[in-house]
């Protein structure tokens, strides 16, 4: 006999479907924020990754260097170049992310109470289910975002637009091409989320209990800062690693620079130093801690207007 869905039941899933619209919407919000310093962090550790180019280009490079080149040369809009696959990502990418791990984090404890250690486990199993999901959405932003190296150099781009990157990509390297560097995509996740997802609530609980704050913008503000800097600190080598894989496409000869993420890892290690893997450090931070703050201060303040608990 079946069971008939109670209020509570039809609560719970409709507390499910508000958290996954307002965090699509905070996510979108952050995004679009912080996008130019996340084109400017992808142009940078994709600096000097082919042997083939001139010295010039070749010379040790910054983000600011970077930006101001992509904004004299392709102008100011050419730093949202890759934003719609951007947005798209967020929407499926997020939610699963940051409502999955609230559901597992509370069906594994109700009052919160859960250590450090546990929250970043539940963290990084979250962001790994989300970057699966959304693994072609990012390589197509990586991708566009990547064209514009192309457009610098005077030569012809290899996508008109999202749509068109995902048919070639389909036609081109087969549908399994659409999550090319899944892998270092999927660690990245775990790391990112780890830091993030657990940092951030964990933080938040420390100021709160502590009496440092209330549950208000300031708390949200301190918890963010550190959320940011911690992912950073552990996603930067595989995000790196993560780009560099994804950016490759099959050329006519079936060659691609690096087999896998190791051995990516490894050539760029012995051509262009350990520290490398830290390149876009700095845009990377810059751009996460922005994109917490927006994030995080957006969602708390929706999830109160919706008359949701806090985080």
């Amino acid at each position: 006999m079946k069971s008939v869905p109670g209020p509570d039941d039809a609560q719970t899933r409709n507390r499910i479907r508000i958290k996954i619209l307002l965090t699509s919407l905070s996510a979108m919000v952050a995004e679009a924020s912080t996008f130019p310093i996340d084109l400017t962090k992808t142009r940078l550790q994709l600096h000097g990754e082919s042997q083939s180019l001139s010295s010039s280009s070749r010379r040790p490079t910054n983000a600011l260097r970077v930006a101001s080149e992509i904004v004299r040369e392709q102008g100011v809009l050419s730093l949202y170049k890759g934003l719609s696959p951007a947005i798209l990502r967020h929407l499926f990418y997020t939610p699963i992310r940051i409502v999955g791990y609230e559901n597992l984090r509370n069906s594994v404890s109700s009052d919160r109470s859960l250590s450090l250690s546990s929250k970043a486990f539940v963290g990084g199993i979250s962001g790994v289910i989300a970057q699966f999901v959304a693994s072609p959405a990012d390589l197509v932003k990586v991708r566009m975002q990547a064209d514009g190296r192309l457009v610098s150099r005077g030569l012809q781009p290899r996508y008109k637009g999202s749509f068109d990157a995902l048919k070639k990509i389909v036609t081109m390297e087969g549908f399994g091409g659409l999550w090319k560097g899944v892998f270092p995509n999927v660690q990245r996740a775990f790391l990112v989320n780890m830091g993030e997802l657990a940092c951030y609530d964990h933080a938040k609980r420390f100021v709160i209990n502590n009496q440092i704050s209330d549950d208000n913008i300031y708390a949200h503000t301190l918890a963010s800062i550190m959320s940011g800097l911690s992912a950073t600190m552990l996603s930067c080598p595989a995000d790196f690693v993560k780009t560099r894989m994804m950016n490759q496409a099959v050329g006519k000869e079936g060659n691609v620079l690096y087999k896998n993420s190791y051995d990516c890892l490894v050539k760029t290690v012995k051509v262009e130093g350990l520290t490398a893997l830290w390149k876009g450090f700095f845009p990377t931070w810059a751009r996460l801690g922005p994109w917490q703050f927006v994030f995080w201060v957006s969602y708390e303040k929706f999830r109160k207007i919706a008359g949701l608990s806090s985080f």
